[in-house]
């Protein structure tokens, strides 16, 4: 039986000594244990899977974790955790406590930036090489791994018309598999692949960027990459190496099956087959809920028309994709162009739905403040993801959307309380025309009720739902957090005292509702799925001030800190809006009563 070269690798100098031979078999190894491993605990796979020699290759060559190396995005920099020194913490990525997904800069050394959006990486690690230059550091090299989806972004570009001015000691590499989580769209993935389709093109977007060119080399041949990061770690200055690699490499199904297997969840380590979860009667996704909604709508409404900066798996705009190609725009990992695109076409009467994650869309605030809200222009954001949403961690998570949007004038902010809401929500604002964006949030997961049609109904978004009525404290929630309190309030003795009112409209809010509770209860919780400071919560308690009110209120939601990566249930624990950490505040409260 061949000695395992993996069980004696545990930092990048145990690979020096290395022949290529040992390299190749270690690749090998790597690769199983990353199938294992996400087999059985999840996680995203075939980035990882496509990087094994590229992470090999690189800690071989240079000597982090001196040498500054950078992952774009991190999806892919599984490999780099193993081989600096977290093989043996592995088992626990993505848990609570445990390490994260993405490279995280208080985690380790050896990672040099924190990555957990796309698109980042130039700009940082040519800021790191500018300062190496400015302390006189010659010796350090600076690596940035980019893929072809993330290097179309405009912060990237923005990154390269700097680079080709400069001297910096800089290294980029295009890891070229024409895939991000759907495949790569858009002008730049064409010109990729005519280079590689002909090497000896007389066109060149970075050399004619004043960035020196090198490739293309298949990142899967482990001496010829280490012959070319050699040969270019002695090569002083700005360059790039253009590398093609196969997401996935290494499991036949997640080779075939990109998109699916770019976070399977858990699978058969050996076949790779996806162990099928019983669907039967299971709530549909919230982002199949938009998904289905949208095409339902659509073929109502001609005007309707989607865009989605690279998710169109992600948010389920497929759907409406594989029913009106012609209506639906996947605009690549670019959010600002998507928010301004969508503001383009609502000039010319279109009904643009654009739909972005939570955490994306705050890399297109301007957009929205300048572009969108400004000039009043009826854009419908859908916020997918909104919310805590689990084992991604603080990169992805959704809690920032309300209290970023509150402050900007004419926008309007949704948040239903279930899928039948959330249809309703979005069959209502096509239905009636819009003098202002709206913005609609909603959670990753499953929602509340078994999967069945509910036909249209109109929602009257000042309107305010009474859940429970009771005597002296008024609960009000916004969003599907609304169902911890309904789940809490169903397991207290004295829950007759609580009244719970979900206000779907969190912006502008109900004041008659609101100058009328003040009047009628004696204290006041309020809770939401987002940050307290500047949240929904926040803004009832400024107006309770204004009205001068002398009456207690509560504001539950997101701490003002970064909330790591677990399980939904384990994080809203800790922020203390799960439905037993409810129950426990609701027993204190009601004490005195």
């Amino acid at each position: 039986m061949q000695e395992s070269v993996l069980s004696k690798v545990n930092f990048p100098s145990d690979l020096k000594p290395l022949s290529i031979a040992a390299l190749e078999q270690l690749a090998t190894e790597l690769r199983a244990f990353v199938i294992e491993m996400v087999a059985k605990n999840g996680g995203h796979l075939g980035a990882s899977l496509g990087v094994v020699e590229l992470s090999i290759a690189l800690h071989y060559v240079f000597n982090t974790p001196n040498d500054a190396l950078i992952w774009d995005v991190g999806h892919q920099a599984y490999i780099h955790k193993i081989l600096t020194g977290r093989k043996n913490l592995f088992e626990t990525n993505r848990k609570l406590n445990g390490i994260s997904g993405f490279p995280k800069r208080d985690e380790s050394v050896y990672d040099s930036f924190g990555t957990g959006h796309s698109s980042t990486s130039i700009s940082a690690i040519l800021g790191m090489a500018i300062a190496s230059k400015l302390k006189q550091d010659t010796d350090k090299q600076h690596i940035a791994v980019i893929g072809d989806a993330s290097i179309a972004s405009g912060m990237a570009f923005e990154a390269l018309n700097h680079l080709g001015v400069t001297d910096a000691n800089v290294l980029i590499i295009l890891n070229d598999n024409a895939i991000g989580i759907d495949p790569s769209v858009g002008a730049l993935k064409n010109y990729f692949t005519s280079i590689k389709n002909n090497n000896s093109s007389s066109t060149n977007i970075f050399k004619d960027l004043n960035i020196p060119y090198y490739g293309v080399v298949d990142g899967h041949n482990l001496s010829q990459l280490i012959k070319e990061l050699t040969q270019l770690k002695n090569t002083k200055g700005v360059k790039l190496l253009h590398i093609t690699t196969t997401k996935g490499k290494g499991l036949k199904q997640a080779e075939e099956q990109q998109v699916t297997y770019h976070a399977p969840g858990k699978f058969d380590k050996l076949t790779g087959t996806i162990y099928e979860i019983n669907k039967e009667n299971l709530p549909l996704k919230y982002q199949d809920v938009f998904g289905k909604t949208l095409v339902k709508l659509a073929k109502l409404n001609p005007r309707i028309v989607g865009i989605t900066p690279a998710m169109l798996t992600g948010s389920s705009m497929k759907l409406l994709m594989e029913k009106y190609p012609e209506r639906t725009f996947d605009v690549g990992i670019a959010e600002q162009h998507a928010v301004t695109l969508a503001a383009g076409m609502a000039t010319q009467g279109m009904m643009v739905f654009c739909n972005v994650y939570s955490t994306f869309l705050q890399r297109a605030y301007d957009q929205i403040i300048h572009d969108v809200a400004l000039q009043k222009l009826p854009v419908i954001f859908c916020i997918d993801r909104a919310g805590l949403v689990g084992d991604d961690g603080a990169t992805h998570h959704g809690v920032f959307d309300i209290a970023y949007l509150n402050c900007v004038p004419n926008m309007q902010i949704i948040a239903p309380l279930n899928e039948i809401e959330l249809q309703n929500t979005l069959f209502t604002v096509q239905n009636k025309p819009l003098q202002n964006p709206v913005a609609i949030r909603y959670p990753k997961g499953l929602s509340e009720f078994s999967p069945q049609e509910y036909p249209f109904e109109t929602i009257d978004f000042t309107a305010v739902k009474t859940l429970q009525k009771g005597t002296k404290i008024a609960i009000l929630s916004t969003g599907i957090i609304g169902n911890n309190v309904q789940k809490a309030l169903q397991k207290i003795e004295n829950s007759e005292i609580f009244s719970h009112y979900h206000l779907i409209g969190i912006k502008p809010l109900n004041i008659t509702f609101l100058d009328t509770i003040f009047e009628t209860y004696n204290q006041f919780i309020t809770i939401e799925d987002g940050v307290i400071k500047g949240g929904f919560g926040s803004e009832i308690s400024t107006y309770l001030t204004e009205k001068k009110v002398c009456k207690p209120i509560q504001n539950l939601g997101i701490p003002d800190v970064f909330i790591e990566h677990g399980t939904i249930n384990e994080l809203q624990k800790i922020c203390g809006i799960d439905v037993e950490s409810l129950v426990k505040i609701f027993k204190n409260t009601s004490k005195k009563y």
